[in-house]
């Protein structure tokens, strides 16, 4: 009897759960950053696989730039894009990472590095919150961050961390908002989901 209650009561939950994203727009929120961010996907890979096919060696270009650059200033700079409003698109830098001596290793390396980055963000915001300035700047600029992560917390921080929105832009919002870190650190770990599953489909590193 008292497991068909609680049964029962956890598909009540649920289904509030599911009534309270429909009548707040969560579902056409999702929709609409997906077919904003699809388009400029597909752009950057089919440039990346034409570039590779007609212009570019990338197998050779790749080799230049590891020949001039070692791994470690480009995680570098991948590692201050994710932490400060992911401005540069982490495909690149995955195409990068399935053009290198061990793919596995350094998809890895980006996975953990733009978690990590995402944790700096959250803190930049909590930093923020402490800055009135700053604060009333950003509160403008990052509005509809806020008010999304008031309302959705952490559905918000998971799509942040597995679509194509800026997780920094999302971490940032989290962190001035004072959402509770332990549940940022647990849903932020779909990062690594993001980067395994695109290094399959997309980019075939494994």
């Amino acid at each position: 009897m008292n497991s068909t209650v609680k049964v029962s009561s956890k598909k009540s939950r649920i289904k509030l759960l599911h009534q309270y994203y429909s009548y707040t727009g969560f579902y056409s929120f999702v929709v609409q950053s997906l077919k904003k961010a699809l388009l400029p996907i597909i752009i950057i890979v089919v440039a990346i696989i034409l570039t590779d096919r007609y212009l570019v060696d990338f197998n050779l270009l790749f080799t230049t730039i590891t020949n001039s650059y070692s791994p470690i200033k480009i995680f570098a700079l991948f590692f201050a894009s994710e932490s400060f409003l992911g401005l540069i698109p982490p495909e690149i830098f995955i195409a990068w990472a399935g053009k290198s001596v061990s793919p596995i290793l350094f998809l890895s390396t980006l996975a953990l590095l733009s978690y990590t980055g995402g944790i700096i963000s959250f803190f930049i915001g909590k930093a923020i919150s402490k800055t009135p300035t700053v604060r009333e700047y950003l509160e403008v600029k990052m509005k509809k961050h806020l008010k999304n992560i008031k309302k959705w917390g952490g559905f918000l921080i998971i799509v942040g961390a597995l679509l194509p929105i800026p997780f920094s832009m999302t971490s940032i919002a989290a962190g001035i908002i004072h959402y509770k870190f332990s549940n940022y650190l647990l849903f932020g770990l779909l990062r690594f989901a993001r980067f395994y599953l695109y290094g399959v489909v997309i980019f075939h590193i494994f």
